[in-house]
């Protein structure tokens, strides 16, 4: 049955549809903000699948050029592969939600967000997390939510909630936040140096506006919702668990205590042969088999216990450290002779390289999106090789992770980049993860931050990332531990992984990555100001005392810039007809060479003379010929009537009539020049058509008129 809610989101008309499209769905809604149309349909599979320890949730966020008005600008003239900001919003969608399914349950579920028309005013991001929640609260696969999105803005101090795209161009503040009624289950931000206090501002207010539509998604659910359908439990079998519990606690619990991540997993797999032995000896090779995946299920679950219950109950860390001590950490920069800049950030056991790269402003990234940004000059790629967690694959390309956390450390850094017109080049870091034992996303914001520097590029201060988490008590939520610098192990058995990424003066970026159902704001409060103390820290003593500021000159590897500005009716002239005349120009000097709309010319070379050589040849083109100015040109063509002459710069030539070319009459010109011949000319006139005329007649007459000029003076 068709239905339609309406209610109002940030003062602008919020809409959910359902009944009317995609009947087969398990829960299907058509969300409408403003003339922003997103539809959302959710699946879940009959059956469970089989053979897996994790809740299969896919999510997708399907971008639709035609809800923009373009054709793909792919050979093929239709959508490719998600690009890098569709894959963010996917799981921007997923983390709040993920939470909140039962933690026993195994059914594939599918989330499609399919993006029909933009309004650039109203998000498709934030429709698309709302309208997931929604679709999912009134179908019949068990679902904890519901939880609703909004993003905040911030311009000139002052919080905006969902702003338009004029507001978003001038905010010092992109935020997303997702939550419950209760409690915030996601942050993804990027900042311009906001302080602490500003930023958990921006987020209550945002909750506020969230705690809104979740009731009303409520109310949807209550009048509306499906019951929600029996599923096969994957619970760990009760018996299996005990029985290891009770024979190998203490034997868990030594063999998580270690330092090298190497050495803990070796552990591990010798208590786990041992365990599977003893449970053979107890019940037989027949038990073994049929509880294997039990087995399995819970020794994780009982690591995951002595872990927890070691900090939480003793404060005791597996590698020993304190609660809130980082691991040693060190750092260099130059690694690599040849690179532009390069640097290595380690912290513990996770090791990254970061290497920058500068090239030409149309070296740029295009993109082809729904929304109005259509480059990026800033690019920060991040790769996780297997061999950064001593395993066996081969590599297959950047997966989600991988664009997420290369996305994270872009936001971090793209507050501090200096403006085109203060550098002007494209900018690429890439973050190689060399060996990962968590925190591999803040290590690339460091290592980036040196390798910056270490290239010249003038960036406003050195960012550091650190990310703190979290231990709960699940009968309690104000009783909690949290742990600064959490490494591989507290991240997979904590509550949060709550990242943020910052300079001295404050936050340019934040990601929040929760197990539990949300979190309070004296959490947040905390996590901020530990992660405030550990930059401060990261900065002061491990970073700056490496590279304290950024080169003045970029290295001799990295292409130097000559610049200069021509008049944009002159564009054509430098380019000519089919490039034909800007490519004599690089073939000539080796150099490159961009010029924007506004007439601004930049030529790069490694070679200063030969970039030189390249801009002189340049304002030769666009040189403009005066009337009464005198040049030095080139006979190129005899003709009854007269010469042409090439006056020496770009294409210009000038008419110099048979008349005008000496005092004393002659009969043909080929008895004065010939082709080739160098000659002082002035320019008498030039045409309403623009054609030029010399003459050096009158040239003879200026130098007579000169020197008697001189001889009455003397006199």
């Amino acid at each position: 049955m068709f239905k339609t809610y309406e209610t109002e989101l940030a003062g602008r008309k919020l809409v959910f549809e359902t009944g009317k499209m995609a009947g087969l769905a398990n829960g299907s809604v058509l969300v409408r903000y403003g003339d922003t149309c997103v539809l959302v349909n959710v699946t879940a599979s009959k059956e469970p699948k089989d053979g897996i320890d994790f809740f299969p949730l896919s999510v997708d966020f399907e971008e639709k050029l035609y809800s923009v008005g373009k054709i793909p600008g792919s050979f093929q003239k239709r959508e490719g592969k998600p690009s890098d900001k569709a894959i963010l919003t996917s799981r921007a969608i997923d983390r709040p939600l993920r939470p909140l399914f039962p933690k026993d349950f195994r059914n594939d579920v599918v989330v499609v967000a399919t993006v029909l028309c933009v309004d650039q005013d109203n998000s498709p991001e934030v429709a698309a997390m709302i309208g997931a929640s929604a679709a999912l609260s009134i179908s019949d696969i068990p679902f904890g939510g519901p939880t609703a999105a909004v993003n905040v803005g911030l311009i000139d101090g002052q919080i905006i909630i969902n702003p338009t795209e004029a507001q978003r161009e001038v905010s010092d503040l992109t935020l997303t936040v997702a939550g419950t009624e209760e409690k915030i289950a996601m942050i993804e931000a990027g900042a311009n140096e906001v302080p602490d206090d500003l930023m958990l501002e921006a987020i209550k207010a945002g909750h506020e506006e969230i705690k809104k539509i979740c009731k009303f998604i409520s109310k949807m659910k209550d009048e509306i919702g499906k019951p929600k359908f029996e599923y096969k439990s994957f619970e760990v079998d009760h018996d299996v668990y005990e029985f290891i519990e009770e024979n190998f606690k203490d034997e868990m619990k030594e063999k998580v205590q270690e330092v090298d991540k190497e050495i803990r997993d070796k552990n591990i797999d010798e208590l786990t042969e041992k365990i599977k032995l003893s449970y053979t000896e107890k019940f037989g090779e027949e038990a073994l088999e049929e509880h294997e995946a039990d087995i399995g299920e819970a020794i994780y679950k009982l690591e995951k216990k002595c872990v927890r219950e070691m900090i939480f109950v003793e404060h005791k860390r597996v590698d020993g450290r304190a609660l809130d001590e980082i691991r040693p950490l060190s750092c260099e920069i130059d690694l690599l002779p040849r690179t532009h800049g390069s640097a290595l950030f380690t912290r513990g056991q996770t090791q990254v390289l970061s290497v920058a790269t500068l090239g030409m402003i149309s070296e740029e990234q295009v993109l082809d999106g729904i929304d109005t940004e259509e480059s990026k000059r800033y690019m920060h790629h991040y790769n996780f090789p297997s061999y950064s967690v001593g395993e066996a694959r081969p590599s297959r390309g950047p997966g989600r992770r991988e664009i997420g956390h290369g996305a994270l450390a872009e936001k971090a850094l793209v507050p501090v980049i200096p403006s085109k017109e203060e550098f002007p080049y494209a900018i690429r870091v890439v973050s190689e993860v060399l060996s990962s034992n968590g925190s591999t996303s803040q290590a690339s914001i460091c290592g980036s931050t040196l390798a910056l520097m270490a290239a010249g590029v003038p960036i406003k201060r050195p960012v550091a990332g650190i990310s703190t988490g979290l231990v709960t008590n699940p009968d309690d939520e104000n009783d909690y531990v949290m742990l600064t610098d959490i490494q591989g192990l507290e991240d997979f058995f904590g509550d949060m992984d709550f990242k943020v990424g910052g300079t001295e003066k404050g936050i340019t970026a934040i990601q929040v990555d929760i197990k539990v159902d949300g979190l309070s704001y004296e959490v947040i409060k905390e996590a901020f100001e530990r992660t405030r103390i550990a930059r401060k820290h990261i900065l002061e003593d491990v970073m700056l005392p490496v590279i304290s500021k950024p080169r003045e000159e970029i290295s001799k590897y990295a292409p130097r810039i000559v610049n200069t500005k021509i008049k944009v009716e002159k564009i054509k002239d430098v380019i000519g007809k089919g490039g034909e005349t800007i490519n004599k120009i690089i073939d000539a000097t080796g150099v490159k060479i961009d010029i924007e709309e506004d007439g601004q010319v930049l030529i790069y070379s490694a070679d200063g003379e030969q970039a030189q050589k390249a801009l002189e040849m340049i304002e030769d083109i666009v040189r403009e010929v005066e009337v009464g100015g005198i040049y030095y040109g080139t006979v190129t063509k005899i003709m009854a009537f007269g010469a042409f002459v090439d006056l020496g710069f770009g294409d210009k030539e000038g008419l110099l009539h048979i008349s005008k070319i000496s005092k004393e009459r002659i009969k043909s010109v080929e008895d004065v020049l010939k082709v080739g011949d160098k000659v002082t000319v002035k320019v008498y006139e030039i045409d309403d058509q623009g054609r030029i005329n010399l003459t050096m007649k009158d040239l003879a007459n200026d130098n007579e008129e000169s020197k008697e000029s001189e001889k009455n003076e003397e006199q």
